[in-house]
C-alpha cells in the first residue's frame, strides 16, 4: 500500500494514499488525497478519522451518484471532501491524482474552505496549506 506525506505547511500536511484503507489515527487533521473511489465504503472508512480534507476519485460518478456518495456522508460528520474527475486522473494512483487531478465534485464543507470545481487539486491544496 502507498502512503506518503508529500507536503507540510502552516495550515496542514498533505498525505497521498492509494487506498483510503491506509488511513490511521496519525492522519487526524491531515489533507488526504486518496485514489480510492468516493463511494459509500470509502466514506465509512474516511469518517473514522477526523480529517482536515479528503479527496477521492469520482470513478465516473456511477448510478445514483454511487462514486461520490462519500461526500454527503462526510459532510454530515463535518469533514470537507471532494473528488477529482476519473477522466483527469487514474483511480488507484495517488501520484497521478496529485499531478493531474481536476476537482469534479465538492461537499459544502470543502466549498467553504475555498476549493473550486474545475481547478487542479494540487494547486488548490498547495494554496490551502500555504496561506
Amino acid at each position: 500500500m502507498i502512503k506518503k506525506e508529500i507536503q507540510c505547511g502552516p495550515n496542514g500536511r498533505v498525505v497521498l494514499m492509494d487506498s483510503i484503507a491506509a488511513i490511521s489515527k496519525e492522519d487526524e487533521g491531515a489533507i488526504v488525497v486518496s485514489a480510492s473511489h468516493g463511494g459509500k465504503a470509502a466514506g465509512e472508512v474516511a469518517g473514522r478519522v477526523p480529517l482536515g480534507v479528503v479527496f477521492f476519485n469520482d470513478a465516473g460518478v456511477g448510478k445514483n451518484n454511487a462514486g461520490i456518495f462519500a461526500l454527503t456522508m462526510l459532510e454530515e460528520k463535518g469533514i470537507a471532501a471532494g473528488t477529482v474527475s476519473h477522466v483527469s486522473a487514474r483511480i488507484g494512483d495517488p501520484f497521478d491524482m496529485w499531478e493531474n487531478g481536476i476537482i469534479s465534485h465538492l461537499n459544502h464543507k470543502a466549498l467553504s474552505k475555498g476549493f473550486k470545481i474545475g481547478e487542479r487539486i494540487q494547486d488548490a491544496i498547495v494554496r490551502l496549506v500555504s496561506e
